[in-house]
């Protein structure tokens, strides 16, 4: 079995799981096995499974060679748990696998995870405000406009051309736009921005909508620094004064102006020891609960980097301002310290980059219900982010331009003829593109022909529909799509192999043909005296 790339959409996190497990039960080695003086079939031992995994896990493009052995035995913990894998005793349920010599078999059949039932939702994210609408009580009717028509005559002696007769007109003054209006304008185009971007028919597969702020968006545009960091309104939600300094010191060592570094060694150690423990006691990771599933979805993306980057700028555009900027500092000295040469070694064992990964990841990307492949969809994340931090944190100039540019429109006096609409100069963001007539045809033409061909290839192949049902349905289908039939069926043995004839069996002679025919009953003389 090949893995495949699963892309974004619903129930991304399930769909992994569902894979891995195939991927797995494919491709694990099963041969017999000798514990205590007795033999055991078709079995594996844990560490066999820990290395045929982790090199499927590193190969993987879902997943990537970021993942380590350790995360690849709590993801067989997980296996054991689950009941994908149990020992040869038949014990499972429990965490208690090891990287040993412990035997494992599969069960006759794993368990994947049934797919919820997908919403139903329509193509449009949110609508988008009509503010031309009045509110109650006001009209235009006031306004001092005179209807003007000109004739092509009078427009040629003042502007020497000729160009038809001008059709009636008037001054469309626009209500003014409160703080509100623009705020809910920025989250309709952002999201409508970022269902393009991830090619789906609706955010709510992946997104509660309902839960995203529209202050928070416009806040994260706008409330920045000459760095592209965010600025708090509120300051108690500022980081302390001592992490940010501990931070510091580590993304700038060894030279490091506002805090005094003591001469003893593994001085560094401790500091970076201090800011986990404080990221690590946080109650709900940095992209919040509510986001975990549209985070997911965008891993799905990597492959394509540029949607990868669009994807997540737009997705960390939704996040609380304080969340925004914790991130952007924290991945920044993540960053700084995996190519910091002439900061030690912070483990003796893992490289810096692989430890920046572990020990953060959880505080950034986390489901509120735990879920098994929490920590490897977050350390695929955390390394995205650490390696193009710079254009995800930023915000992105073609979204902020193309909305403000809306909000001026809608702003602007405009001139409106009769009969013609407004804002037709200016449309809404639009999922469509114009295509050539040969295009156009050849689209027409496909269109419609595959569906019509996928019926009958059901209809052809259904072995539950009767013999004279099936032809009953092929004649209609012949004579309503004739051109469609025939690429099907060419030649009349295409369509005989559909119904084979079967020999006829002389019918067994039954006992009641041989006797006489049945002959009427009579009255016979009753006995009776």
């Amino acid at each position: 079995m090949e893995p495949r790339l699963v892309g974004p959409g619903p129930y991304r996190a399930t769909r992994l799981w569902n894979e891995i497990i195939e991927l797995f039960r494919a491709g694990m080695p099963l041969r017999k096995h000798r514990c205590r003086f007795k033999s055991y079939e078709r079995c594996f031992k844990a560490s066999e499974a820990v290395d045929c995994l982790h090199e499927l896990l590193g190969s993987n493009q879902n997943f990537g060679p970021e993942v380590t052995r350790n995360q690849t035995v709590k993801l067989l913990k997980k296996f054991l748990k689950n009941h994908v894998i149990e020992d040869i005793k038949g014990r499972w349920g429990k965490e208690d696998f090891q990287d040993d010599g412990h035997l494992y078999r599969f069960p006759p059949s794993s368990p994947l995870k049934p797919y919820p039932k997908k919403p139903s939702c329509g193509k449009e994210v949110i609508k988008f405000p009509d503010w031309n609408e009045l509110e109650v009580g006001t009209s235009q009717e006031h306004i001092p406009v005179k209807s003007v028509t000109m004739n092509s005559e009078l427009w040629y002696k003042r502007h020497s051309i000729a160009i038809g007769e001008v059709p009636a007109c008037k001054l469309v003054f626009r209500r003014e736009l409160t703080q509100a209006n623009i705020e809910e304008i920025w989250k309709s185009m952002t999201l409508s921005q970022l269902q393009k971007v991830l090619g789906l028919d609706c955010l709510d597969e992946v997104l509660d909508t309902k839960l995203v702020n529209s202050k928070h968006i416009v806040q994260n545009v706008y409330n920045v620094n000459k760095q592209g960091i965010v600025t708090l309104e509120d300051k108690s939600k500022e980081l302390p004064h001592w992490i940010l300094s501990a931070m510091k010191c580590l993304a700038n060592w060894p030279s490091c102006s506002d805090l005094k570094q003591p001469a003893y060694s593994g001085f560094e150690r401790d500091v970076f020891k201090t800011i986990v423990d404080y990221f690590g006691q946080m109650k709900e990771p940095l992209l919040t609960f509510h986001f975990f599933d549209v985070f997911v979805s965008v891993l799905g993306l990597l492959q394509k980097h540029s949607k990868a980057i669009e994807a997540l700028q737009i997705t960390c555009l939704l996040l609380p301002p304080e969340n925004r900027k914790r991130l952007q500092l924290l991945v920044r000295m993540m960053a700084r310290v995996s190519f910091n040469k002439d900061l030690p070694r912070l483990s003796e064992s893992v490289r810096t980059r692989t430890l920046m990964v572990q020990a953060f990841s959880r505080c950034i990307l986390c489901s509120k219900d735990e879920m098994d492949l929490d920590e490897l969809l977050a350390a695929k994340l955390v390394s995205f982010l650490m390696d193009n931090y710079q254009e995800i944190l930023s915000v992105p100039s073609t979204l902020k331009s193309s909305i403000e540019e809306h909000v001026v429109h809608l702003q602007r006096v405009q001139i409106k003829y009769a009969g013609a609409d407004t804002d037709a100069m200016f449309p809404p963001p639009s999922f469509c593109h114009q295509v050539s007539t040969d295009e156009f045809e050849y689209q027409r033409a496909t269109g419609s022909q595959e569906p019509l061909a996928a019926l009958l290839e059901e209809i052809a192949m259904n072995e539950e529909i009767p013999v004279k049902d099936k032809k009953k349905k092929l004649k209609q289908f012949q004579k309503s799509y004739p051109e469609v039939y025939r690429v099907r069926f060419p030649t009349p043995e295409t369509e005989a192999v559909l119904f084979p004839e079967k020999t006829k069996q002389k019918s067994p002679i039954l006992m009641w043909a041989l006797k006489k025919p049945f002959q009427p009953f009579h009255r016979t003389r009753s006995f009776r005296m």
